[in-house]
């Protein structure tokens, strides 16, 4: 009895250690956490697919988007939404961080996401179709948009139910939005959550259907796991942020006005055109308002007239006006609420118009002045006949006597004269006229 006994006890202990060993083999549960931060554009577009992708391989309890977003372009709106719907991991959406909000578009990838939620004092919707400028479109190309939007929209709600599909309807129709409780009540989302902790344990437990196949969710003890973007996608990510976009087109039209104005450098010629281009390729990606776009170049033309025809400061005045007004106007549509702020603005718009007037006016001037040294500093220059012109003599200009003839007839000894050419050492004057 005792021998069946020991080994009793040491198959049990066998076995216990073994399952401790399986147990403890298996890696933790892990959620990929990206952060969407911004306008929807081909950077964010790329940074989720590759975050999906990444979920999908490492077999991912789910993957957590944290959003916040104004909107951005249609077409970029439906391939994100493509990814999240045919995506083989669980899409978590979350309206993240309190402030933000998921505007426009990003109301269209809220609805898309298998689980939708929301932080605290934050909000969702606005998602008329408005045109390019900002302004409202015309009524039938309105119409044909509308309808489109809404049957995406609705396809996106329809499991959330009848009062979610007529809000978002609303949405689109009437631009109507919800903070975070009204979201909750009206069904257009899952969860409201304070923070990324709070959202796993809610989710734990929850069913969601992926690819046709129900499934529990398991992230009660999964572990959040960063998904950085590129160092790249950061760069560009930046770059496309409203106040930043604007400063690299006043600085990049600054400098290649410099290096235009002042030649030989070629440093700021260089560093002009990288700014410029990025600043191009920001507004590419953004939603503008070409008043905006047509006031800010209408500023550099009258900061150019400024340093050619000097008015005292009254077109550079008006160019910092031009750039200011330009500046608020840019990103300035409805659809996506870029409200620039005007602080920035302002100093960059004053600092354009300090430099142009006092550096690149400066510059110019410089270059138009006559030679204040060397021997074309003579040419204009006055003096005195030495001896009589008939037409060769010798004249006292500059503290020194030079060798001179006489233009267009003779001139007498102790008349003024003037310097009108220089070929070596020898001077060509005429007669100075009282």
């Amino acid at each position: 009895m005792k021998v069946k006994t020991i080994w009793l006890i040491f198959l049990v202990w066998l076995f216990g250690a073994l399952f401790m060993a399986t147990a403890l083999a298996q890696p933790q549960k892990q959620v990929l956490v990206l952060t969407a931060d911004g306008p929807v554009s081909p950077v964010m577009l790329g940074y989720i697919e590759r975050g999906i992708a990444a979920a999908e391989a490492q077999q991912a309890e789910a993957v957590v988007i944290q959003l916040n977003t104004p909107g951005g372009q249609v077409d970029l709106t439906r391939e994100i939404i493509q990814a999240i719907v045919n995506a083989r991991a669980p899409v978590v959406v979350y309206v993240y961080p309190p402030g933000g909000f998921a505007a426009s578009a990003g109301t269209f990838i809220t609805l898309a996401a298998h689980v939708a939620a929301m932080a605290p004092q934050t909000s969702i919707g606005a998602a008329s179709p408005i045109s390019a400028q900002g302004e409202d479109v015309d009524e039938t190309l309105q119409a044909k948009v509308e309808n489109i939007l809404i049957a995406d929209i609705e396809n996106l709600a329809e499991r959330r139910g009848k009062e979610a599909i007529e809000w978002a309807k609303d949405a689109v129709l009437k631009a109507k939005a919800a903070n975070a409780t009204q979201a909750l009540a009206l069904g257009i989302i899952d969860f409201i959550a304070v923070d990324l902790e709070d959202l796993l344990k809610q989710m734990d437990g929850f069913e969601v259907v992926v690819q046709g196949e129900t499934r529990l969710l398991n992230t009660a003890d999964a572990a959040p796991v960063p998904f950085e973007m590129t160092a790249i996608e950061r760069i560009l990510s930046v770059i496309l942020r409203p106040e930043i976009a604007f400063i690299l087109l006043s600085i990049g039209s600054l400098a290649i006005i410099y290096e235009l104005a002042n030649p030989g450098g070629f440093v700021s010629g260089v560093i002009g055109v990288i700014c410029l281009l990025l600043g191009l390729y920001a507004i590419g990606q953004l939603p503008i308002n070409f008043a905006g776009l047509g006031l800010i170049i209408l500023a550099f033309i009258l900061f150019v007239a400024e340093a050619f025809t000097p008015t005292h400061g009254a077109l550079t005045t008006a160019g910092v006006i031009s750039l200011l007004i330009g500046g608020l106007l840019l990103f300035d549509t409805a659809e996506f609420d870029y409200r620039i702020s005007i602080v920035p603005v302002a100093a960059v718009s004053v600092s354009m118009g300090a430099i142009f007037f006092f550096v690149i006016g400066k510059a110019v001037a410089a270059m138009r002045r006559k030679p204040a040294s060397g021997s074309e500093s003579l040419i204009g220059a006055s003096g005195v006949a030495k001896t009589a012109l008939s037409p060769a003599g010798i004249v006292f200009v500059d503290g020194a006597r030079w060798q001179a003839t006489a233009e267009g007839g003779s001139i007498e000894a102790g008349d003024e004269v003037e310097v009108v050419a220089i070929r070596g050492f020898k001077l060509t004057v005429r007669k100075k006229e009282p």
